[in-house]
Parts: structure tokens; C-alpha cells; sequence
């Protein structure tokens, strides 16, 4: 996995393990973001990010060209990066695309190169998603959950398997959502941690029984409505690397967020660098195993 990050994306790192919340702002171990972006031509690229602690560059890749038809893909979830032995990796995610969601896997070469040899697929999932503005899939060892966000704040869940998206759920009261990023996966719920358009901070806590019911918790309550796009990584042990991107800037903040407790949740922010202003941000993770995301 580390080599293949090498040459896919930036590796955003930070040298601070937020082990205790008391310990966010200590400078003990490394943690990494992989931030992701797609491109007006449909290339998939890193996110052009800068970050550190203290800030540094890590090599700047280059983009994986032919990955979507150019101008289509509107949102997008984290991509799963599985490394090969010798020959390269086999990526996988959804993508929201005019009216549809699409399952995409591909394999690439060490060049970067989509393999004519190893399966290719665009699957339509189904349609109904032009009023959506977010969608993520939580991948644990266990299940595959995804969901979506539609703009009239209602919060949609599924059970997933590639291009087959079963509902499980859906929940009102979310329209002031701006950004989801997902910081917990765990056999019992996932956790996202969302900005709002009004400034606020939140965590939702999803838990995997039926009927869906969210549990939303304040973590800070100004100044985040900036953000049109958060992206998240496991930070220490019981923590999160956090960016937010602010695409009328063109910057992305670094936070290092304690383990979550409302109002209490430890944050502290690191490093502002410039992002590169591609229509659609995503994270670069790697299969559940190596994946753990334990923020809240």
C-alpha cells in the first residue's frame, strides 16, 4: 500500500498520533491522507494537497487518464486502492454521474495505466440522483453501507454490494448539511463528521439496526461553513486527520481531531496549503483491513 501511494497520490503527512484527546496537539508519529480529486476530463488525480505538521510536499504523481467520460462525474465516494505484487492495483468506488450512480473498478499498470487485461467495469447502480448532493460508502470487514444525502435533507442509507444497492433506511433533517466526511466504521454504526451552511460542526452517528436512526451530536458551533468538502483519515488511535477544502480560496485547512465528545472533541488545526480546483474531491483508501477509521 505504501508503494502504490507513492505513485498514485499525495501523501498528506502529519507528524502527530492523536491518541487521548489531552494528546491531539503532541508530536509523537505519523499519520497520512490520501486525498483524491477527478479532473473536467475525467482523469483521476491527487487532490493537489500540501499538508504537514510541520507542513511539507511529498511528491505530486501523476493523474490515471481515461477513468470517466470527461465533465460527467458530479460526486464521488472514497476509492479503495488494492496494491498487486510486481504489477500495479485494482481501484474501486461509486460515482454519482448525471442522473445515475455507477459501481467503477480498474486495474493500472506502475505507469498509472488502465490494463486492457484485467476486468474494467462502468455499472449503472440506478438512477435518481440529481438532487443528491453527497454520497459515501462505508466499508468494514463485515458489510458495505452505503449513503446519500439528498437536498432536501433527507439522509438515504443502503446495504451494498457493487452495483446491487439494497435501502435500508433513510432519515429526515439534514438539509443544512454542506459536507459529510466519514471518521467511524465500526460493526455496530458509522460516524460521519459534517459541517454545516450555518457554521456548525456535527457528528451523526449512523447505527447499522432498522429503523435508521441518526444521533446527532455539536462538536463547534461557527466558523466551519467555509468547507465545501471534508475528507477524513484514521490519526493515532483513537483519532482523525481532518481537510477542509475550500474551493473559493483554493486552500485545504489540516486539523488534528481528538477522539469525538461533542463539544469537548480536541481540535487543532495545523497547516493551510493551496488545493487544486478540480470539479470533484475524494479520498484514496485502502481494503477495510488496512482501513480502520475510528474517530468517534
Amino acid at each position: 500500500m505504501r508503494r502504490l501511494f507513492s505513485t498514485l497520490s499525495v501523501a498528506a503527512l502529519i507528524a502527530a498520533a492523536v491518541t487521548t484527546p489531552a494528546a491531539a496537539h503532541e508530536a509523537s508519529a505519523p499519520c497520512s491522507l490520501q486525498p483524491g480529486s477527478v479532473l473536467a476530463s475525467g482523469a483521476q488525480n491527487n487532490g493537489g494537497i500540501t499538508v504537514g505538521y510541520p507542513p511539507r510536499t511529498v511528491g505530486l504523481p501523476g493523474p490515471i487518464f481515461d477513468v470517466f467520460d470527461p465533465g460527467r462525474v458530479r460526486l464521488s465516494t472514497s476509492f479503495t486502492s488494492d496494491a498487486h505484487d510486481n504489477w500495479g492495483a485494482t481501484n474501486h468506488g461509486w460515482v454519482v454521474a448525471g442522473d445515475s450512480l455507477y459501481y467503477r473498478e480498474y486495474s493500472i499498470d506502475t505507469m498509472n495505466e488502465i490494463r486492457t487485461d484485467q476486468p474494467n467495469e462502468m455499472r449503472r447502480v440506478g438512477g435518481g440522483w440529481s438532487n443528491f448532493t453527497a454520497v459515501e460508502v462505508s466499508e468494514f470487514t463485515t458489510r458495505t453501507t452505503g449513503y446519500g444525502l439528498r437536498s432536501d435533507g433527507t439522509l438515504f442509507r443502503w446495504g451494498v454490494i457493487a452495483w446491487t444497492w439494497k435501502a435500508t433506511g433513510s432519515a429526515p433533517g439534514f438539509a443544512a448539511v454542506k459536507s459529510m466526511a466519514l471518521i467511524s466504521k465500526t460493526p455496530t454504526y458509522d460516524t460521519f463528521l459534517a459541517n454545516t451552511r450555518g457554521g456548525a460542526l456535527y457528528t451523526i452517528r449512523i447505527p447499522v439496526s432498522a429503523p435508521m436512526k441518526p444521533i446527532v451530536k455539536p462538536v463547534r458551533t461557527r466558523t466551519w461553513q467555509g468547507f465545501e468538502k471534508l475528507l477524513a483519515s484514521k490519526c493515532g488511535n483513537y483519532g482523525t486527520l481532518l481537510v477542509g477544502i475550500d474551493k473559493d480560496t483554493s486552500t485545504a485547512h489540516t486539523y488534528a481531531v481528538g477522539r469525538a465528545n461533542g463539544t469537548a472533541t480536541v481540535i487543532n488545526h495545523l497547516a493551510v496549503s493551496t488545493v487544486s480546483n478540480d470539479p470533484v474531491h475524494f479520498r484514496w483508501g485502502g481494503i477495510p483491513s488496512i482501513d480502520p477509521l475510528n474517530g468517534d
